[in-house]
C-alpha cells in the first residue's frame, strides 16, 4: 500500500488494533501487532526479534488467516531467516505460493531456532552492522535484488541470516579404471550416485518447536471464489499499488473492471474517487445514461477485462446488485470513507466539507460490499499528478520506496 501521509504506519497500526478489539482480541490475548510485507521483507526482522524476545520457544507457532493473505510467502521468508534452524532451509520444502484459494493443502512446518542469549547477541550485532551500510556498500547482486523489491513494494526490508549451515567441501572420487579408455571406445561417464535427501537427526527435532503454515480460511462472501485462476491473478495485486484518482460530477459512474461499480447519484459539487486495486484491473468512467449499455456490451470482454470469456462466462457469473450509500464530506484533501468492493479493492471517496453525497455501489451477488469509516488511507487523493486535460482522471504518482534497515546517503 502507498503512504498517504507522514506517520501513516502508526495510524494503520491503531486502526488494526481497534479492529482486533472490536473482534474480541484485546488485553492479554493480543500480544503485539506488526505491519510486515512478506513479499519485500519489510518488518520481518522486527517480527523475528519480537517473537524471539517474547515467545522464545515456549510452543508451536501457526500462521493463520484468510486465503491469499500472504501466509505462505511469510512462511517462506521466515524459513530463510533467523527464526528457523540453520540447517532446515536445505531440508524443508518451501510452501507453494499460488493465486488459487486454499493451495497450501499440506500442513508445512519448519523447526524454530532456540533463541539462546548468545544467539540473540550475535543476531543483534549483525543487525547493527547491516544498519550502518548504505546501498553503495552493497554488492552488485544485493543492489539488483533490492531494486527488484522496490518495484514490487514501497516498503522494503533486508532479511538475512546470522547462523549459516557450514557445508562440507565436496570430495571427488577418483577411479583410474573409469577414466581410462582405448581408441576403440568412447569415454564412459562415471555412474551418478543417487542423491540422498537430507533428514533431521533425532537430537535436532526431539524437543523442537515448529512454525506451521496452514491452508487458510475461505471467506464465503469473497469475489475471488467466483473467479478462474487466470482472473484471480489479475485481481490480486502482485506489485505496489499505484493509486488512481478521478473527479466525478453527479450523474457519473466509475467501473472497476466488471467486478464493481459506483454511481454518483446526488450532490452539489464534484467529488474525488481514488481507486486502490491491482494495477492490472482497468478503471472506466462514464455517464449514468451510458453505464448500463457499457456493462451489457463489454462485460466479460477485454474492455472491462474481469471476468473474461464472453457470453458463456457471464451465464454462470452472478449479476451486480446495488447498495445505496450516503456520505458527508470532511475536506477536499481527506476522504470520508472507503467503499470496499469485496476483495477486488476499494475506492476512497473525498468530498467538500459538509457536502452530502448519495452513491449507489454494486458488487456481484453473494459478495461483500463494505463501507469503511474511517478510511484506511484518508489522504490518498493527494497522491496524484496533474489533471489529464479533457478527462476526469489525474496522472498517477508513485511514492518513493524506502528500505528500513539500510542507512540513507546524505544527498539525494
Amino acid at each position: 500500500l502507498p503512504a498517504d501521509c507522514r506517520g501513516h504506519l502508526g495510524r494503520l497500526r491503531r486502526q488494526l488494533e481497534a479492529a482486533c478489539s472490536r473482534a474480541g482480541l484485546r488485553g492479554a490475548a493480543l500480544v503485539d501487532i506488526r505491519l510486515v510485507s512478506a513479499k519485500t521483507g519489510y518488518g520481518v526482522e522486527g517480527l523475528v526479534s519480537r517473537l524471539q524476545r517474547s515467545w522464545k520457544c515456549a510452543g508451536d507457532v501457526y500462521l493463520l488467516g484468510a486465503t491469499n493473505s500472504g501466509k505462505s510467502t511469510l512462511f517462506n521468508t521466515l524459513l530463510r531467516s533467523d527464526y528457523c534452524k540453520s540447517r532446515a532451509p536445505d531440508i524443508i520444502d518451501r510452501a507453494t505460493v499460488s493465486p488459487w484459494p486454499g493451495t497450501t493443502l499440506n500442513l508445512l512446518k519448519f523447526p524454530i531456532i532456540n533463541p539462546t542469549c548468545d544467539r540473540i547477541f550475535r543476531r543483534q550485532e549483525r543487525l547493527k552492522e547491516e544498519a550502518t551500510k548504505t546501498q553503495d556498500q552493497l554488492s552488485s547482486e544485493e543492489k539488483k535484488y533490492l531494486n527488484q523489491l522496490k518495484k514490487q513494494g514501497y516498503l522494503v526490508g533486508r532479511v538475512g541470516r546470522t547462523f549459516q549451515q557450514q557445508k562440507s567441501s565436496a570430495e571427488i572420487d577418483f577411479d583410474p579404471d573409469m577414466l581410462s579408455y582405448s581408441v576403440d571406445e568412447d569415454p564412459r561417464d562415471p555412474p551418478k550416485k543417487r542423491e540422498e535427501r537430507e533428514e533431521f537427526t533425532h537430537n535436532e527435532v526431539k524437543d523442537a518447536r515448529w512454525c506451521f503454515d496452514t491452508p487458510g480460511i475461505v471467506k464465503e462472501d469473497c469475489v475471488l471464489n467466483l473467479l478462474t485462476e487466470k482472473e484471480v491473478k489479475l485481481v490480486l495485486p502482485s506489485h505496489a499499488i499505484v493509486p488512481r484518482t478521478f473527479i466525478l460530477k453527479p450523474g457519473m459512474v466509475l467501473f472497476l473492471a466488471a467486478l464493481g461499480r459506483i454511481d454518483y447519484l446526488e450532490g452539489e459539487k464534484p467529488a474525488w474517487f481514488s481507486v486502490l486495486a491491482s494495477n492490472l484491473l482497468p478503471v472506466h468512467v462514464t455517464t449514468l445514461d451510458n453505464a448500463d449499455t457499457i456493462n451489457e456490451k463489454h462485460r466479460a470482454q477485454e474492455f472491462l477485462k474481469v471476468p473474461m470469456g464472453g457470453e458463456e462466462r457471464m451465464k454462470e457469473f452472478p449479476p451486480l446488485v446495488p447498495q445505496d450509500i450516503t456520505l458527508k464530506g470532511i475536506d477536499t484533501t481527506e476522504a470520508v470513507a472507503d467503499i470496499k468492493l469485496s476483495s477486488a479493492g476499494w475506492v476512497a471517496v473525498t468530498a467538500h466539507a459538509e457536502e452530502e453525497l448519495l452513491l449507489r455501489a454494486y458488487t456481484p451477488k453473494g459478495t461483500a460490499l463494505v463501507v469503511r469509516e474511517p478510511p484506511l488511507l484518508p489522504f490518498i487523493s493527494t497522491i496524484r499528478g496533474a489533471r489529464i486535460p479533457g478527462t476526469p482522471a489525474y496522472r498517477t504518482k508513485k511514492p518513493p520506496s524506502f528500505v528500513e534497515n539500510l542507512r540513507t546517503t546524505g544527498s539525494r
